[in-house]
C-alpha cells in the first residue's frame, strides 16, 4: 500500500506550509473585504508634515520600496547569491532585518489611508491593480513572517514569499507612487 504522505515531505511540513499560505490568503482577503465594505472618508487623518495625503503616501511608499530593495540585496548576500561578493559580513543580517522592519512601518500609514480614506478602488484598471497588490503585499508579508519562524518548510518557501512581498510592493508603488510622480514631478512636500 502506498504511503499517504509523498516521499520526502512529512505531514507536519505540508501542514506548516498550508498554514502559512492560508494565513497570507486570509490577511489579503480580510483587507480586501474591509476596504470594499468600508465607506471611505475621502480625507486624510494625518499627513505627517506633508502637504497632502497623496504626497505622504507617495514618499513613504518610495522609502519602503528602497528598503525592500536593500532587503533583496542583503538576502542575496547572506545566501551567497550576490555576484562578485564574498561571504556576507556579520552586519548584513541585522541590516536585512532592520531594513525590513522599517520598510513595513513605513507602509502602515500608507495602507491605513488607502483603506480608511480611499477604500477598495475599482474605478480604473490601475486603481484596481493597486488595491489588489496592496492586499497581496500584506498577505505575503504575514505569510513570510510566519514562514521564518516555522522549522521544516521547503527551502524555497521563504525566498518565494519574500519575492511575493517585493513583487507586490513594486506593483503597489508602480501603480500609485510612480503614477503620481509622472503626473506631478517630484513634489518634495
Amino acid at each position: 500500500m502506498a504511503s499517504p504522505v509523498p516521499r520526502g515531505m512529512a505531514a507536519p511540513v505540508r501542514t506548516g506550509l498550508a498554514g502559512v499560505l492560508l494565513l497570507g490568503a486570509g490577511v489579503s482577503v480580510a483587507l480586501g473585504v474591509y476596504a470594499a465594505a468600508h465607506e471611505p472618508s475621502s480625507r486624510p487623518l494625518v499627513t505627517l508634515g506633508f502637504s497632502g495625503m497623496l504626497q505622504m503616501k507617495t514618499w513613504l511608499a518610495t522609502g519602503a520600496l528602497a528598503l525592500v530593495v536593500l532587503q533583496l540585496v542583503t538576502a542575496l548576500w547572506m545566501w551567497q547569491r550576490l555576484p562578485g561578493a564574498g561571504p556576507a559580513p556579520g552586519w548584513v543580517g541585522p541590516v536585512h532585518r532592520w531594513s525590513g522592519s522599517v520598510a513595513f512601518l513605513l507602509t502602515l500609514p500608507v495602507a491605513f489611508h488607502c483603506l480608511w480614506a480611499l477604500g477598495l478602488g475599482s474605478m480604473t484598471p490601475r486603481v484596481m491593480l493597486h488595491s489588489v497588490a496592496g492586499c497581496l503585499f500584506y498577505g505575503a508579508y504575514a505569510a513570510k513572517m510566519l514562514g521564518l519562524r516555522l522549522d521544516g518548510l521547503p527551502s524555497l518557501a521563504v525566498p518565494v514569499l519574500g519575492g511575493l512581498v517585493l513583487g507586490s510592493l513594486v506593483a503597489v508603488w508602480a501603480s500609485a507612487a510612480l503614477w503620481f510622480f509622472s503626473r506631478s514631478g517630484l513634489p518634495v512636500f
